[in-house]
């Protein structure tokens, strides 16, 4: 796919332009320098061609903002794989002698190469676009990213003489696999040993990644799509804007993947932010797998006994892998892709209504509901509604009969029968209706203790009833 490269100093505009071209708001936009670290990248469309634009952070040899070193690096391997490149450039400040210092570098490259002179709101400011032909490019043209002034002549101009493959395969359905966690627990590490290359800046500085960074790869004969996010922060500590727009970012991260992967520092442990966390990723109905991460540092502690802590200090994710590994050395995650395509079809697995009433005759044999008040709670079918995640209907007399400890021996009694290993599985109840009158009562939920989800009856497909 033909790869289109934004680049250029710093403030001028680069991710907002980014963010107009591929009609999303990925990349955070802010007026402080250095807010753009890793290079992003998304598809986008120009004409019914597909390529893929990205976004990088601002070239600034002389800055004194973190980890200059490592951006310009990304930047570097960015202007490597694209096939254009667009020098973005502010007309409202004028030429800049960093910009000067640009043009030289991306000039010695060899590659097509067009100045988009950035904050043009209207045609009365083309005479602000002359001065940047001393730059030695030839091909300018004025636009406006906040406006959506002139992208389309720009795109025109950028792949005049590029051939694109109209046999281009369309892209293979993608497992969204999202990385989260508290900040600096090692997740951009982890990403950099799965893709075998230096993608995302890594630093022991908590809060180095802000972008929700995409990144495509094929393993195991099935394509995935990483997403390495901003570690999630208690609400008091996000301390600017571009802490909040970090923690936006994330939250959208989780609702669009189809797996998450907690990683938690093993040295620390499950802290309660590890437990909001999760409860957030099972409340949005998402498979999960729980990585401890740097047990390379950990010394005393057997890996077993960790392992009957957690089950027991953090029941609710029994349901979940759980992996000893090293984002450094890449211990124990080689098998990580393999883990998430089997939660992702857990997720998707459907079981037909047979076997689950063959399954709560069982279970009910077994221990029978309680009697409370003369009457006894009576399950006459389940049927399963829903996949992604997994979700069943319990048909009863009374649902107010449910109690809590028979509500976890049944679901304690599904795991047990069906696994659905990483996937949250949600249980509603509903009364049948008598022959004088009919209930409008909403269902209600009948879920793992982690759930505290309230459904609606019109949640559910009324075909099935």
């Amino acid at each position: 796919m033909i790869k289109l490269a934004l680049v250029g100093r710093p403030n001028v505009g680069k991710s907002a332009l980014f963010n107009r071209i591929c009609k999303k708001r990925i990349a955070i936009v802010d007026e402080a320098e250095g807010v753009t670290r890793d290079r992003l990248y998304a598809d986008a469309e120009f004409f019914g061609k597909a390529f893929q634009v990205i976004d990088t952070g601002g070239i600034n040899p002389h800055s004194e903002v973190p980890f200059q070193e490592e951006i310009r690096r990304q930047t570097e391997i960015a202007i490597e794989e694209a096939d254009v490149l667009v020098m973005v450039v502010d007309i409202t400040v004028g030429v800049a002698p960093l910009d000067e210092l640009v043009a030289r570098y991306l000039r010695r490259t060899g590659k097509p190469v067009i100045i988009a002179a950035n904050k043009m709101d209207d045609l009365s400011k083309q005479d602000l676009v002359y001065p940047f032909f001393s730059l030695g490019i030839g091909r300018i043209v004025g636009v406006s990213a906040i406006q959506n002034f002139r992208i389309a002549e720009l795109l025109e101009e950028a792949f005049q003489g590029i051939v694109f493959d109209e046999n281009e395969a369309g892209a293979k359905d993608s497992i969204n696999v999202a990385i989260v966690g508290r900040p600096n627990v090692g997740k951009s590490t982890i990403v950099n040993y799965l893709l075998d290359e230096e993608r995302c800046v890594v630093s022991p500085i908590a809060g180095t990644t802000r972008d929700s960074i995409d990144i495509e790869i094929e393993a195991e004969g099935q394509r995935f799509t990483l997403i390495d996010t901003a570690g999630i922060r208690r609400k008091s500590a996000e301390r600017d804007v571009v802490d909040k727009f970090a923690a936006v970012r994330t939250e959208r991260a989780l609702e669009r993947a189809d797996v998450c992967v907690l990683v938690v520092d093993a040295e620390r442990g499950m802290t309660v932010q590890e437990k909001r966390i999760a409860r957030e990723i099972e409340a949005l109905g998402k498979g999960c797998i729980v990585l401890f991460n740097k047990w390379d540092l950990v010394k005393g502690f057997r890996m077993e006994h960790c392992r009957k802590s957690f089950e027991i200090d953090i029941a609710f994710l029994n349901h979940c892998p759980l992996q000893f590994v090293s984002g450094k050395t890449g211990r124990n995650l080689d098998g990580l892709f393999n883990t998430v395509k089997e939660v992702f079809e857990q997720q998707n697995r459907r079981i037909t209504t047979g076997q689950l009433n063959k399954f709560v005759e069982k279970t009910v044999q077994k221990y029978h509901p309680p009697m409370i008040d003369g009457k006894r709670l009576r399950i006459f079918y389940l049927a399963q509604v829903d996949i992604q995640p997994p979700r069943f209907v319990l048909f009863v007399n009374h649902p107010e009969l449910m109690v809590d400890t028979y509500k976890k021996y049944l679901i304690n009694q599904f795991r047990e029968t069906y696994g659905f290993l990483g996937a949250p599985i949600q249980f509603f109840l509903k009364g049948r209706n008598t022959k004088k009158e009919k209930s409008t009562e909403a269902p209600k939920p009948c879920s793992e203790p982690i759930e505290e989800l309230i459904f609606e009856e019109d949640q559910l497909d009324p075909s099935y009833f």
